[in-house]
């Protein structure tokens, strides 16, 4: 997993773009180039035995994909699911998963010296999740690691 202060997985190149989604007050970013695509809610299918924060999961053209409430994988407070809520398509490796927004805001291009380090509050899983912050007009932005948000037995829970 990517540790907070090694902004070089992060940032490959000068000028990488992440988009910028809400959880209710809050923003966060991802990497551009692991989201696939960006789509309206559907309702999903219970996945039995599965994390609390997997929804369910949907059939997108054929594949079948796990939905994680982001906002609850951040421990975030969550809200329901309704024809505003948006899902993330975003791909790590070979996992692919939709992530439920509230909202889709903008797509950022940052530098390697805009991104800060992650506070350290004790919390290992914290600084593995959040790989820095950005400051952007008065609003400090998270930038998620997606492979460290995505349950590590996807696959398995997927081919059961």
């Amino acid at each position: 997993m990517t540790n907070a202060g090694d902004k070089s997985t992060l940032l490959k190149s000068q000028g990488s773009e992440l988009l910028s989604v809400r959880i209710g007050e809050q923003e966060f970013a991802l990497d551009i180039m692991s989201v696939r695509e960006i789509r309206g809610w559907i309702a999903s299918t219970p996945l039995p035995h599965a994390p609390h924060y997997i929804k369910g999961m949907i059939n997108l053209r054929g594949v079948i994909l796990a939905i994680v409430d982001l906002a609850e994988r951040l421990g975030l407070p969550t809200r329901e699911q309704d024809p505003s809520s948006v899902v993330v398509v975003v791909e790590a490796g070979d996992r692919i998963v939709g992530l439920v927004v509230d909202g889709v805001c903008d797509i950022i291009t940052v530098t390697e010296d805009m991104i800060q380090s992650t506070p350290e509050v004790g919390s290992a899983s914290s600084s593995q999740i959040v790989q820095g912050l950005l400051t952007l007009d008065g609003r400090i932005v998270s930038i998620i690691s997606i492979p460290a948000i995505l349950p590590e037995s996807l696959p398995e829970m997927m081919a059961a």
